[in-house]
């Protein structure tokens, strides 16, 4: 295959990791607003569980088909990644309860800015003039839709803290582990699904009670909400998985960046399903300079120079063996 084709055919894959991701991304928003703002569930811990649980379901599957291949990771790395990854939904959950709402989209922001120094510190990477200025028109645009009323409190900005850095560390790590142990999306999700699932419904009863002074078995359950638990619970099947993918073949600064752009399909969407505020010129305004940013950003750290690692990356297990056996077999 020709240079030019691998290349076309590496775009078109891209493309649709990136689609598939912001499909099922605000396809779960949209469907877990109606299932709390209509219907009162307002369980966010435990039904984050249980979308794991699904995925987990969905795995277990897969690897009983045959589509997915036996893996190894190592259980401190996966202790690592669990406890990363819970604390940010649990400090996501707990910060847009005690923060304003203009505050806790600030805080969201900042997972950019954060992610760009875990890459400088901890991959070495360097980015370009044009790659920094492009990723703050999309932080500026985004601020502009979204940030409003601004409030902050000592126990709200604590939580927002925990929330910003724990999944700043979590994007970062499935982007690492991936590289590291040469594992695909299903792998690093074989291994970290059942794990997730299984500390988050055990907890996520508590957490939901200590929230919002509600107990889960004591919801009124019927057909219409437990059709759209159901129906969450499938597309989060989707939306890890998207997840994984596009920061496995891009890294978390390319996945938050770009991932904006779901923000800005979901005001558009609340707008049409919801009938809020509507657009006002200042939304509107916001949004094209985020676009604008985005676009910048996607043509800056893609060329020579726009975002590059000053040192070699980590070699992988497998890179190490291959180089152990070479050795051992020139002595």
């Amino acid at each position: 295959m020709s240079p030019a084709s691998r290349a076309d055919k590496k775009a078109a894959a891209d493309a649709g990791a990136w689609m598939f991701n912001v499909v099922t991304s605000v396809g779960i928003i949209i469907v877990n607003k109606a299932l709390m703002a209509t219907y009162g569930f307002s369980f966010a811990t435990t039904l984050t569980g249980l979308h794991f649980a699904t995925t987990t379901l969905m795995t277990v599957v897969l690897r009983w088909l045959g589509y997915i291949q036996p893996s190894h990771l190592p259980f401190r790395e996966l202790l690592k990644f669990v406890l990363v990854a819970n604390f940010s939904i649990v400090g996501m959950n707990v910060s847009l309860m005690w923060n304003s709402v203009g505050f806790y989209q600030i805080a969201k922001l900042s997972m950019i800015p954060v992610s760009c120094l875990l890459e400088v510190v901890l991959d070495k990477i360097r980015y370009s003039r044009d790659t920094k200025l492009s990723i703050t028109v999309v932080l500026l645009g985004v601020g502009v839709c979204t940030v409003t009323d601004v409030s902050v409190n000592a126990r709200g900005f604590i939580a927002a803290f925990v929330a910003v850095w724990s999944t700043s560390m979590q994007q970062y790590y499935v982007h690492q582990l991936q590289r590291k142990y040469s594992l695909s999306s299903f792998n690093l999700l074989g291994h970290t699904a059942p794990a997730q699932a299984g500390t988050l419904l055990l907890l996520g009863p508590f957490l939901d009670y200590w929230l919002t002074n509600r107990r889960i078995d004591a919801y009124d359950y019927n057909i219409a909400s437990v059709i759209f638990i159901i129906l969450s619970c499938t597309i989060a099947v989707g939306t890890n998985l998207s997840q994984f993918i596009c920061i496995g073949r891009f890294t978390a600064v390319s996945f938050q960046v770009l991932g904006h752009m779901k923000t800005i399909l979901v005001l558009i969407l609340g707008f049409f399903f919801f009938g809020k505020e509507g657009l006002s010129m200042q939304v509107v305004i916001g949004m094209v300079i985020a676009v604008i940013g985005m676009i910048w950003y996607s043509n800056a750290s893609s060329k020579p120079g726009g975002k590059e690692r000053r040192s070699h990356s980590l070699p992988t297990i497998r890179q190490q063996k291959h180089g152990s056996l070479a050795e051992s077999s020139g002595t």
